[in-house]
C-alpha cells in the first residue's frame, strides 16, 4: 500500500489566470503595482500572508502582508465566477485520477496551499472528494516547503512517509517532499521548470499526466 499525495494548482487544475487576477485586484486596492504573471506563478503553492510578502519582496510577513491576504479572500469567490476565471482540470487528469481511484493499493491525498474552503470547492466540482483519503491545506499546517502536511497525512492514514509520493508542480511541493522524507515528483504542465524542479529535488519527472501511472508504478 502507498499513499499518493497531489497538490492541487497547476498539477490538478489550472488556476494560475484565476490567482493571478485576484492578486492584482489586491494589489490595486492598496495602492502597490500589478505583480506580473511570472511573479504570481513564482508564488503558487504557498500560504497566502508568505506569498504576498514574497511578491513584494519583503524577507517576513508583516500587518499589511496579513490584511492584503484578508482582501484577497474577501474577493477571490467573486472573481472565480467571473467568465474565464474557472479552475479546469488539465487534460488528460480525469482519466488518471479516475485509473488511480480504481486501485486497491494505493491511497489518494491532497496536500495544497489553497484555503479549506478552496480546496473543498475543487474536489466538489471535480468529484476528488470521494476520491481523496486525506488532506491538508493552509488552514491546516506552515506554508510549504515545511514537512508537516505530508507527515500529518501519513500519521492519520497510518502510511509511512517512505511509501509515499508527493506530485507537484512547484519547487515548493519538491522541497516538502524531500522534508518529510518521502518521494517527489515533479509536473511539467506546471509553473515551474522541469530545471527548477529537479534542483528542487524531484526524483522524477512527468511530460504529461499518463506518465505518472507508470510512474507510480
Amino acid at each position: 500500500m502507498r499513499l499518493v499525495l497531489f497538490d492541487c494548482d497547476g498539477t490538478l487544475v489550472d488556476s494560475a489566470h484565476l490567482i493571478h487576477e485576484v492578486m492584482r485586484k489586491t494589489f490595486v486596492h492598496f495602492g502597490h503595482p500589478e505583480p506580473l504573471m511570472e511573479q504570481t506563478k513564482a508564488i503558487i503553492g504557498l500560504t497566502l500572508d508568505i506569498a504576498i510578502a514574497r511578491i513584494q519582496g519583503k524577507p517576513h510577513v508583516d500587518d499589511e502582508a496579513v490584511r492584503m491576504m484578508a482582501h484577497y479572500k474577501s474577493v477571490f469567490h467573486e472573481t472565480r465566477q467571473e467568465t474565464g476565471f474557472e479552475e479546469k482540470l488539465f487534460d488528460g487528469i480525469r482519466g488518471v485520477m479516475d485509473s488511480l481511484a480504481a486501485r486497491d493499493d494505493l491511497l489518494l491525498g491532497a496536500v495544497t496551499g489553497k484555503s479549506r474552503r478552496g480546496l473543498d470547492v475543487i474536489c466538489r466540482a471535480h468529484g476528488f472528494d470521494t476520491i481523496f483519503t486525506v488532506s491538508r491545506t493552509a488552514d491546516d499546517c506552515p506554508s510549504k516547503p515545511h514537512p508537516a502536511m505530508v507527515t500529518e497525512c501519513c500519521d492519520q492514514t497510518g502510511m509511512r512517509v517512505q511509501d509515499t509520493l508527493v506530485i507537484g508542480d512547484a519547487i515548493y511541493d519538491m522541497q516538502m517532499a524531500k522534508a518529510a522524507g518521502a518521494k517527489a515528483i515533479g509536473v511539467a504542465w506546471g509553473y515551474a521548470s522541469v530545471a527548477e524542479l529537479k534542483a528542487a529535488g524531484a526524483d522524477a519527472i512527468a511530460e504529461n499526466p499518463r506518465d505518472l501511472l507508470s510512474l507510480i508504478g
